[in-house]
């Protein structure tokens, strides 16, 4: 495994008006007489009188300075994967590296977190995974994770009430999913260069007989959603976070399986999502690559692929990392860095191979014919 690099701090500055008191104090203590705000007046009377509060200053607040996300696709740790966790420090691999350099981290968790609960009727596969693989995703650099996919209650409610116990137990935040709809739909909130971020996760792929089940309702444990009239409450819930905070990531989890193109109804819910104030919007499912680009001063991708999961070959094992640059409620620059999937675990392509990686998936958007571009409007 490659050394990770230390993660970078936030920087703490101090408001003007505290800049200002603190070189007054040193003046007064220096015995330099401060100035009078009213040479030449007449003295004042010996009765006491209030001083006049200081004018507020004119001067704006520090803006703050850009910050990366990294994201990866979706994650598991059924069969060849299991065994890894024995050493969760070391159960991601190399990719590790390139989650760990961002200031933040974020995956597709795709399964329930719980080592009890009962598999979802009618289902051909369900996936659970114990506290450690938490431990995993800690260990590789990974701040937050959705778990609002098509996996995320395959142990049903008991599995999900497991899953956001562990949350609350481990560093890595979850989101997408609650013990109620105003959990569900609450993002995390990050503060990272003297600007704010909050992360969603929602779900706009469910089996049909699981929906109702499944989404989060009023006093009812379930996953935030885009399906049906669910739509306009994520819409809701990215512009109430545009108007609080500096930066919005919306990670969805999209798509038809095996397709690299996007479902028809994907670019206009990226739209909405965009004018609501999303950032960024990102997702996976389809287990194969999609497309990503530019939408405006926004970023969309239709698809990460899968990240640790069990495929070795093929479309299934290509996938990557993408980090984006944010700033003060725009992406300033995006990165692709394309890995295969050996062992279970993402692989940075290098040099000729990683260049052809690349193209391939820069190809994609004209192939699915999206206006997305290669830089910030």
């Amino acid at each position: 495994m490659h050394p990770v690099s230390p993660r970078p701090r936030t920087r703490t500055t101090l408001s003007v008006g505290a800049a200002t008191l603190i070189l007054l104090l040193a003046a007064c203590s220096a015995g330099e007489e401060a100035p009078s705000q009213n040479e030449g007046a007449a003295a004042p009377s010996d009765e006491a009188t209030t001083p006049a509060s200081p004018s507020p200053s004119t001067e704006p607040e520090p803006a703050g300075e850009p910050f990366t996300v990294a994201f990866g696709g979706d994650v598991m740790f059924e069969g060849v994967l299991e065994p890894r966790l024995a050493d969760p420090q070391t159960a991601l691999g190399p990719v590790a590296e390139q989650l760990s350099a961002a200031d933040l981290a974020m995956v597709n968790l795709e399964t329930a977190v719980t080592e009890g609960g009962t598999p979802a009727p009618g289902k051909a596969y369900t996936f659970r995974a114990p506290a450690s693989s938490l431990e995993a995703l800690e260990a590789a650099g990974v701040d937050v994770a959705t778990v609002a996919n098509n996996h995320g209650m395959d142990y049903g409610v008991e599995g999900l009430k497991d899953t956001l116990e562990n949350g609350e137990a481990s560093p890595v935040q979850l989101v997408g999913a609650g013990l109620d709809i105003e959990e569900a739909y609450k993002p995390h909130v990050a503060e990272v260069n003297g600007q704010s971020v909050a992360m969603f996760g929602a779900a706009d792929v469910l089996d049909d007989h699981l929906i109702d089940a499944w989404t989060a309702g009023e006093g009812k444990p379930g996953m935030a959603s885009t399906k049906g009239e669910m739509k306009q409450r994520m819409i809701t819930a990215v512009s109430e976070a545009a108007a609080e905070y500096d930066n919005v990531v919306v990670f969805l989890h999209w798509g038809l399986e095996g397709a690299h193109c996007p479902l028809p109804h994907a670019p206009t819910l990226a739209e909405e999502l965009v004018a609501a104030g999303a950032s960024a919007v990102v997702g996976g499912h389809a287990h194969v690559l999609s497309p990503g680009g530019f939408m405006d001063d926004s970023y969309v991708h239709y698809g990460l692929g899968n990240f640790v999961f069990y495929n070795f070959d093929g479309p299934t094992a290509e996938t990557g990392v993408l980090t984006l640059t944010f700033d003060q409620g725009g992406v300033t620059q995006a990165d692709w860095a394309p890995a295969q999937i050996q062992g279970g675990v993402p692989v940075p392509y290098e040099g000729a191979a990683a260049e052809k990686a690349e193209q391939t998936w820069l190809d994609m958007r004209a192939e699915c014919g999206l206006p997305l571009t290669d830089s910030p409007a």
